[in-house]
């Protein structure tokens, strides 16, 4: 249960008189530490703030420069996340600007993880290589620097990762992590390091620095033009939003707005987004998951393509193939969530602990994080997901909360670790699976340790507002967005309303996964609330009063200015008087007793093999009836219950037969069976519904799998309007081309595997529990 916390009165400073602020914006930059009027200009104008540099960033330039007059190769060694990419196209930009011999690489999540390895710098080196550039990377690189400095190459490393007890060998390093704590540049991500790297070098390119004499792909470079990566660099990279971060951010939107990447201008128009009106938003929920699709599940070399493309046919190829790695991101996103509140749900003590630590075999590693990051937004409590893998080697993602350096709390059990990195606000580690307990219970105590006694209350939700809906207005909307950009360290207002009405619901979205609420006050008056993710969530019923938390953005939808509410939570404060009911479901147990049922005239539910044994009726055929038989037991709960709100039976009948159960290799070549016989003798029509109940599986089973053979090459999955594949029920399927994408294969096979499993369990749950008990929903 989540205590909300209301605003306490605060006293406006006199030197606030200076710079005419509304009240509500005069007391959250007081809450928020600002407390003069010099302070409260340079927050709310933060581009007003004076550039500053990194020390000893003139020595990385100064190696460029002479790698550059040589024509020495340049190789940019970066990252697969957005803040990785990022900075790989804004420094692979500069260096191309200034005459620069450049490559670039990225390493492949599925193969080698975060960092510079030695088995792929050495064919760099090879190929002639002289000096290496890192970018958001190399902190921790010691042995591939060594093994550089072996072979006669530089390394300049800039990263913004948390240091460790020694540095590498680099002929320089620039990292914040170097700066104190209150330095204008302590917060910058790896994308920013990149650009204060870029300031210098064009700063000092027209003094015949870096030009080469012949050099036909010179032209002449601009900060501006790189503005736009860094804004999607620090906001995909949740980056404290303080000091130059603050500042650069703020600059980036605005450029990204009008920006000229053709790679960036197709991914919005694929995806209904509006340039003109971006902001921190935008690049949190539509770009960064597309980007970061293709370094969790594919190659992110691609990327810097796109970013730097000047080809509108090859922008659209790339943005493209981004936009399906995204829904299939977003499948198995869904999967790995609802298993992880089912874990939650069967073992609610896991939320009393100072951090939520979830961890599963079968969970596809490169959706993990993403996964975290929804577990704090509804819990309000850092949140740390793993995934198992060969030799009992946990590896996941944290997520942390304002207020708690989650790689600190992290490092203090590095004893036990086998690797970990991070910032304040996400993390990576890897342990031994035996230590997991260990570790839950010392990453407990250094948590309790920063946050002290607060981390042991129940979660929390601090209202900055209580407002009637008749002050909900554009005047309002517009004085909040002058703190914006929000995001880590500068969080967006929660507002609130007393004893408001839920009137409609409406289910939005591609795969209806939003709700818009239609809300009521005491007045009459209404609005609209969007609740992103809210689909399946408990809702209040009609009568009910509540109380609703939101944040408040202004925006333009097609031409015509609106507000927007989003959905925070919501608490119940009258009830609606409770409804006795008389009815009772009858059950019979006939487990044990399965020739019993012969003879019964009533609405079976069999699917798969069963189905035409039992002459039976799959979930989505069945009708309504006083008397149900269950013949094939369910693959999850969900269904169950579908199935019993779609009949509304007074007596069931359980014979709970369970389904010849299948591997993972079987299920997936049965599948492929019957998408070729759909290709062959179908025009390659056909629908999620039926291969679910022909298999007798979940949904999500048959959409995976169909994204594992698409991903092996085997088939193409599409819908009649060619919108991103498996967001609609009926498909067409036809022959693959043969080419396959083998990081992706491995991150479906492992959903797949997980999917199934969790229907046997499910199965064999339903066989052995008291029969009353499974229908209690």
């Amino acid at each position: 249960m989540t205590r909300w916390i209301d605003p306490s009165p605060i006293q406006i400073p006199a030197s606030f008189a200076d710079i005419n602020l509304p009240p509500l914006i005069a007391q959250t930059l007081v809450r928020r530490g600002i407390r003069d009027a010099a302070s409260a200009r340079a927050f709310l104008h933060p581009d007003l703030l004076p550039s500053t540099s990194f020390p000893g960033i003139e020595k990385a330039a100064e190696y460029i420069f002479l790698a550059t007059r040589t024509d020495q190769p340049i190789c940019v060694w970066g990252d697969f996340d957005v803040d990785g990419q990022t900075s790989t196209t804004l420094l692979v930009q500069t260096l191309q600007a200034i005459g620069a011999n450049v490559t670039y690489y990225i390493p492949i999540r599925g193969k080698e993880s975060h960092g510079v390895h030695i088995e792929t710098l050495k064919p760099i080196i090879d190929n002639g290589a002289k000096l290496i550039v890192t970018c958001d990377t190399g902190i921790s690189a010691h042995e591939a620097v060594d093994y550089a400095n072996s072979r006669g190459v530089d390394v300049i490393v800039t990263d913004h990762h948390d240091l460790g007890e020694t540095l590498p060998n680099a002929k320089t390093i620039v990292n914040p992590k170097l700066l104190s704590k209150d330095h204008l540049l302590a917060n910058l991500a790896g994308v920013g390091v990149a650009y204060k790297l870029a300031e210098v070098l064009i700063g000092n390119w027209g003094a015949g620095n870096g030009k080469r004499e012949s050099s036909p792909n010179s032209q002449s470079p601009t900060l501006d033009s790189l503005l736009d990566l860094v804004a999607l660099g620090l906001i995909a990279d949740v980056a404290l939003l303080k000091g130059e971060t603050r500042s650069l951010a703020q600059k980036g939107i605005q450029k990204l707005r009008e920006t000229k990447r053709l790679g960036l201008k197709v991914i919005a128009e694929l995806s209904g987004t509006n340039l003109e009106t971006l902001t921190e938003e935008t690049i949190g929920f539509t770009f960064a998951p597309r980007l970061n699709a293709l370094g969790r599940l594919s190659d992110a070399n691609p990327a810097v393509e796109l970013l730097l493309t000047q080809d509108p046919a090859r922008a659209r190829v790339l943005a493209a193939q981004i936009e399906g790695l995204n829904a299939q991101r977003r499948l198995l996103t869904s999967q790995v969530y609802e298993a992880a509140e089912a874990q939650l749900r069967e073992n609610p003590s896991l939320l009393t602990e100072p951090a939520i630590i979830l961890s599963h075999r079968d969970w596809p590693g490169g959706v993990v994080g993403i996964v975290a990051n929804r577990l704090v937004e509804r819990y309000h409590k850092p949140a740390l997901l793993l995934t198992e893998s060969e030799g009992s080697i946990l590896r996941g993602s944290a997520r942390s909360i304002e207020g708690l350096h989650i790689t600190e709390a992290i490092a203090s059990q590095k004893d036990i670790l086998l690797n970990f990195g991070g910032h304040p606000m996400a993390a990576g580690l890897s342990l031994e699976a035996n230590r997991l307990n260990e570790f839950r219970k010392g990453l407990g105590k250094a948590i309790e340790k920063q946050l002290g006694a607060v981390v042991l209350e129940e979660p929390s939700l601090q209202i900055d507002a209580w407002l009637g809906f008749n002050e909900i207005d554009f005047e309002l909307a517009n004085a909040l967005e002058s703190l914006s950009p929000f995001g880590a360290g500068n969080p967006e207002l929660t507002l609130a309303s007393h004893n408001l009405t839920l009137k409609s619901v409406k289910e939005i979205g591609k795969t209806k996964e939003h709700l818009r609420l239609n809300i009521e006050d005491e007045n009459g008056n209404t609005q609209s609330i969007l609740w992103w993710n809210g689909a399946g969530e408990e809702l209040p019923d009609a009568e009910s009063k509540i109380d609703a938390a939101y944040s408040l953005r202004a925006g333009t939808y097609r031409g015509q200015k609106q507000l927007t509410l989003q959905f925070k939570e919501f608490r119940v404060v009258e009830e609606r008087p409770i409804e006795l009911r008389h009815h009772k479901l009858e059950v019979i147990d006939l487990r044990l007793q399965v020739g019993k049922f012969q003879g019964l005239m009533v609405e079976i539910f069999a699917e798969g093999e069963h189905k035409k044994k039992a002459n039976g009726n799959d979930r989505y055929s069945l009708s309504r009836s006083d008397e149900l038989a269950i013949y094939t037991i369910p693959p999850s709960p969900h269904e169950l219950q579908a199935v019993i709100e779609k009949v509304k039976p007074k007596k069931i009948y359980v014979m709970g037969i369970a389904p010849t159960e299948e591997k993972t290799d079987e299920f997936l070549s049965r599948l492929a069976g019957m998408a070729k016989f759909a290709i062959n003798q179908r025009n390659g029509k056909v629908s999620i519904q039926e291969l679910a109940a022909a298999t007798a599986q979940r949904e999500a089973t048959i959409r995976v799998g169909l994204e594992w053979l698409g991903a092996g090459g085997h088939v193409r999955v599409r819908d009649e309007a060619e919108s991103p594949p498996l967001l609609a029920e009926e498909i067409i399927l036809s022959a693959g081309d043969g080419e396959s994408n083998p990081y992706l294969q491995k991150e479906l096979y492992i959903a797949v595997k997980g999917l199934l499993a969790e229907t046997a369990a499910y199965r064999a749950h339903f066989a052995r529990t008291e029969a009353e008990s499974l229908f209690k929903f």
